[in-house]
């Protein structure tokens, strides 16, 4: 997989990216939606994204297999508040189910801390992860530490809680 931060935003990209947000959430990854969902379910999040990016807040860092698809992104958002610009948040971390199990998740992370080295000023990624599905241990293996947990913020469904995990990446 290669990587590239701050593709041209295409027509082609952008359905793209809504393609795979909604494949990862209909596999049951954690990126802020619960299966069913279709790309027009997504598509306000991604506008959301998309704005921010116009705005310069959020960069997009997105991974192509060998076919040149889409099959990872990541993105990463400046803070605004004038005493925490030195860390920047990873936002909707995502790999195609295709190509899980690969490495390239641990891919897709480092090509974001590799990028964010770059970032004049900012000293640590943070990133946020679902409870019980595991993720904060593949984190944790990639470097992150847990620095805090809500319990219970996240509600799935009914009767089905998860506590929403915060991780940070220390670039120092």
């Amino acid at each position: 997989m290669t990587f590239e931060l701050d593709p041209a935003l295409t027509p082609a990209l952008r359905d793209d990216v809504l393609t795979l947000w909604a494949d990862v959430s209909n596999t049951g990854g954690s990126v802020g939606f619960v299966p069913p969902v279709t790309v027009e379910d997504i598509r306000p999040e991604l506008v959301r994204h998309l704005v921010a990016m116009a705005e310069g807040r959020t960069r997009l860092l997105v991974g192509r297999d060998a076919t040149g698809a889409v099959g990872a992104t990541a993105f990463i958002v400046y803070n605004t508040h004038r005493l925490m610009r030195h860390w920047v948040w990873l936002y909707t971390v995502m790999v195609h189910p295709r190509h899980q199990g690969k490495g390239y998740g641990r891919d897709l992370l480092a090509a974001a801390e590799d990028a964010v080295r770059d970032f004049e000023g900012v000293e640590a990624i943070r990133l946020t992860c679902r409870g019980g599905t595991g993720l904060e241990r593949f984190y944790g293996s990639c470097g992150y530490k847990e620095v805090g947990r809500v319990p219970a913020a996240i509600r799935v469904a009914p009767g089905d809680d998860r506590d929403d995990i915060t991780m940070l990446l220390p670039l120092g």
